[in-house]
């Protein structure tokens, strides 16, 4: 299969990055260690203490995905996590240290569940293409980042996307919910189709199967449960608890009560064998995604709710049996009833993710706001915030940042991860110029060089990398300094303008999706990156941060005539070429010397080419004299000497076809 042309993206973000943003997709919770792991849509998974002495429940993050994570598994009594994301991979992680030991490319499309079978250390994976994967953790375990191509049997026959998956412990059932609306049912043993369920009404979120897998649960968008006898093929019970989507399950180990969130932000535990028995657990700020129960001890004492705001909570069980056996609650689920717990137990705290961004003129600074509606300000070339604004109204930072100036568009920004994602791509990375001292660098020798901003970004990017590192001395002298330890300081690295910080991390994707290597800035430099990204760096980032070779300018076309009130006849039209940063300035020059002069005076001396003692002083008349002389219109808008090419073509000329523009003299 032909590779899809590669881009380069990268995640403007703080060196660690505590709190979840943007939504938890997935909770595992490691009793025996005290531990909770959390996974969502920031594409970072961490590990808290759930130790209520600790302070800060932070232990730590492990990244690798480049997209949300949908799902996480705990495996091996706790040694080994398996994860699902939407950038197409199955991850295995050492979850004891938090690294990431190997990843399965199998899927092409997003993974959106697992399930796992613990006594025969059997996973599945599922998601949008289709298929269901089945792996043998420990083959997975076993496996490295060098070494990592693993033969797996997969179950095909699903006609849709799958967004849910379950697996009895013992391994002997797997089921699958998608918006096909109905329940696949196989053997995973001989990949054998049992059965097809049909009932729901739209997609099925969640599913839960009992210890030997003659019974599963299902919830649904169409908002109720349906309780499943997989001996006789048919729905044995349907739960009408919810207002809205059903899309999280839990279930106690005895499989006679189940716990139900979804979209409406209300937990329920209900009695499957008498569903007029349920009492109100809590009730969320925003829908809920996930469920974790701790069963450290039956009934369970407490349940950890994950929801698209971020913060994971934990709520206490206690006395809910004796609320039950009382019978002191209310059977009606139309009349509304008292929660539960009003407060929860324990809070894991999230933070703030990106909803809104804008780029400005510059194409080099973007204005954002958060959930919290705080606006900040970002620089896209270094990669950092410049500037929290805090609670400002976010279009009038907008308008007050207004700058007339025109600069193509070289990068897009993507918000999925709650965080600035850049991407650079082939086509366009390299259409921007502007001039260093407009960019805000200053050149050691006092020249005003043209500067590409992303060249000079994949070069920041990549200033690590071995490769991208030019020595400018010779080979005698080269070796000289070897001997004297000297070498290192000579090597010239990055762009010499500025730097991204270390901590950035840069993935190499495919125009699809697919992500091919993510990597930390800083760490290109290793043994084992350098030779992965000599695999992976297409040849357009090679030309420019290895071999420096700087893009070609953009040309722009334009007509220059004389304006109808200057009386002078018009031209035969010639079609003029110029970079697209010329200043309006060099054009009133042009006009002046070259036009003006030869008119006034002419006088074919000026239009020697030869040099001339006092040529400079001569230029510096010309360009005060032009100003004086002449004013250049387009639109019959007099044009600022200030403004290039494409910034008048782009707020002023604003019309189809070649950019013309009209130069009379002034009245004196």
């Amino acid at each position: 299969m032909e590779r899809q042309p590669t881009k380069v993206s990268y995640v403007i973000r703080d060196e660690v990055e505590k709190y979840n943003r943007n939504g938890v997709n997935a909770l595992q919770l490691d009793p025996a260690l005290n531990r909770l792991f959390t996974a969502g849509r920031d594409s970072i998974i961490r590990i808290w203490s759930v130790n209520q002495h600790k302070q800060d429940p932070y232990i730590a993050s492990m990244e690798h995905h480049t997209d949300w994570v949908n799902d996480i598994v705990l495996c091996c009594n706790g040694k080994t996590l398996i994860s699902a994301s939407s950038d197409t991979t199955v991850k295995v992680w050492n979850a004891h240290k938090g690294f990431c030991m190997s990843t399965l490319r199998t899927h092409k499309d997003y993974v959106k569940a697992l399930a796992y079978a613990k006594d025969k250390e059997l996973v599945a994976s599922a998601g949008l293409d289709r298929q269901i994967f089945l792996w043998d953790v420990n083959t997975l375990t076993a496996l490295t980042a060098s070494n990592n191509t693993v033969t797996t049997s997969s179950l095909s026959g699903n006609k849709d996307s799958i967004y849910s998956l379950a697996m009895n412990q013992l391994g002997t059932i797997i089921v699958s919910g998608s918006t096909e609306k109905v329940l696949r049912v196989w053997d995973p043993r001989t990949c054998a189709k049992l059965m097809k369920l049909k009932g729901h009404t739209d997609n099925v979120k969640a599913l839960l199967l009992n210890r030997d897998g003659t019974q599963c649960l299902s919830g649904s968008s169409d908002g109720t449960i349906r309780l499943w006898s997989l001996g006789q093929q048919r729905c044995i019970a349907t739960y009408r608890v919810h207002d809205e989507g059903v899309w999280a399950l839990q279930v106690n180990d005895a499989f006679t009560h189940v716990y139900s969130g979804g979209r409406d932000r209300k937990i329920y535990c209900t009695d499957l064998r008498n569903p007029d028995i349920r009492v109100l657990i809590c009730e969320e700020k925003a829908p809920v995604l996930k469920m974790e129960l701790d069963r450290s001890a039956d009934p369970p004492p407490a349940i950890w709710v994950a929801t698209t705001k971020s913060t994971v909570n934990k709520w206490t069980l206690k006395g809910i049996h004796n609320f039950r056996a009382s019978g002191d609650y209310d059977n009606d689920c139309t009349n509304p009833i008292t929660p539960l717990c009003t407060q929860p137990d324990q809070v894991i705290k999230g933070g703030a993710s990106i909803i809104q961004c804008h780029i400005l003129n510059d194409k080099r600074h973007i204005l954002t706001k958060d959930t919290n509606n705080n606006v900040a300000y970002w620089d896209v070339l270094k990669a950092c915030k410049v500037e929290d604004l805090g609670k400002v109204d976010f279009e009038d930072e907008i308008k007050k940042r207004f700058k007339m100036v025109y600069v193509p568009n070289w990068f897009s920004v993507d918000l999925k991860t709650g965080m600035l994602t850049i991407t650079l791509d082939e086509s366009d990375c390299f259409a921007a110029w502007v001039s260093a001292k407009d960019a805000g660098f200053s050149s050691p020798d006092g020249s005003d060089p043209k500067l590409n901003l992303g060249g000079l970004l994949l070069q920041a990017l990549l200033e690590y990398w071995p490769r991208t590192h030019v020595n400018p001395m010779d080979e005698e002298e080269n070796e000289v300094n070897h001997v004297n330890g000297e070498q290192e300081n000579r090597v010239q690295k990055g762009n010499g303008y500025f730097q991204v910080p270390p901590h950035t991390p840069v993935i190499f994707g495919e125009a699809g999706g697919r992500t091919l290597f993510r990597l930390l800035c800083r760490d290109s430099g290793g043994e084992t990156e350098s030779m992965l990204l000599n695999e992976t760096v297409p040849q357009w980032v090679i030309d420019i941060t290895v071999d420096k070779n700087m893009p070609k300018f953009n040309k722009i076309p334009f007509y220059l005539q004389p304006h109808a009130s200057s009386g002078a006849k018009t031209l035969k039209k010639d079609r003029l070429s110029a970079s697209d940063m010329l200043q309006v300035r060099k054009v009133m020059e042009h006009v002046y010397e070259k036009i003006i002069n030869l008119d006034n005076e002419s006088q074919t001396t000026s239009s020697s080419n030869n040099e001339k003692p006092g040529e400079q002083e001569k230029e510096e008349d010309i360009a005060v004299l032009a100003e004086e002389k002449i004013e250049l219109l387009c639109q019959d808008q007099v044009l600022d000497p200030n403004m290039d090419l494409r910034t008048v073509k782009h707020f002023i000329w604003k019309s189809g076809g070649d950019l013309t523009l009209h130069y009379r003299q002034k009245s004196t």
